[in-house]
């Protein structure tokens, strides 16, 4: 009995509910949300930054996939490079360089086509080329820094005029303020921040992995250096 009536008392607080919020009856025949009207309602500078990722995007999967192919490594090329260069072999050792077609075998190349030279001749020579190259593989990371950077403060900006317009509207509107004429400009002012953060995070995050893979390369060039220093040395000795 007691069960009895505490289901209807609940099923009439419901309905007396339902009745005084007549949206709550309705409330699956609401528009839902996505992502192409947010980008919409975001106005101009929601372009700028669709642009700006689609820039950082391109960029990115180009210089990863550049760095990949500079950051193989072969344990055995200065090994190989050693037997030639003990040999007498120098044209061998060049097109070995040639074949594996790395930063740090350009640098060696290098290195190894001057070996006639004084030792401190043919270090500077290495390292001008090692810098050269590192330069080469940096290329568009400078982009992607200016996207991480830029493209919070553009969704800032959108965030001001957005406001602006939203106040805009209310001094124009006088005493017929309505909600519906400071929606437009407040949503304006959300949408283009989240848009911003959203590009710049992915942006940050995008530059400091190609910087981590660029270093990882470098350090394996320096040690490339190091090695082929230390067996010119050595046939100097000789």
């Amino acid at each position: 009995m007691m069960t009895t009536m505490l289901v209807a008392a609940a099923q009439g607080v419901a309905d007396t509910v339902s009745g005084m919020n007549p949206v709550l009856t309705e409330i699956s025949g609401e528009p839902q949300m996505n992502l192409w009207d947010m980008a919409c309602k975001g106005g101009w500078i929601m372009i700028v930054l669709a642009l700006m990722s689609v820039i950082a995007c391109y960029i990115f999967f180009e210089r990863a996939i550049t760095i990949r192919k500079a950051g193989k490594d072969d344990p055995l090329f200065m090994e190989r490079i050693r037997d030639y260069i003990n040999t007498g072999e120098v044209k061998s050792a060049i097109n070995y360089c040639r074949m594996t077609n790395t930063p740090a075998a350009r640098m060696i190349e290098k290195g190894i086509s001057r070996m006639d030279r004084p030792v401190a001749d043919v270090q500077a020579a290495i390292e001008n080329t090692g810098n050269i190259e590192v330069a080469k593989l940096e290329n568009g990371l400078s982009i992607i820094a200016t996207v991480s950077s830029g493209a919070p403060m553009l969704g800032f900006l959108g965030t001001v005029t957005g406001m602006v317009r939203a106040f805009w509207n209310m001094a124009n509107a006088g005493n017929n303020i309505d909600i519906t004429l400071l929606s437009s400009g407040i949503y304006e002012a959300m949408i283009t921040t989240v848009g911003g953060l959203v590009v710049g995070i992915a942006a940050m995050f995008a530059y400091n992995h190609l910087v981590y893979r660029v270093d990882k390369v470098v350090s394996q060039m320096e040690a490339r250096t190091m090695a082929f220093m230390d067996l010119l040395n050595e046939s100097k000795d000789k």
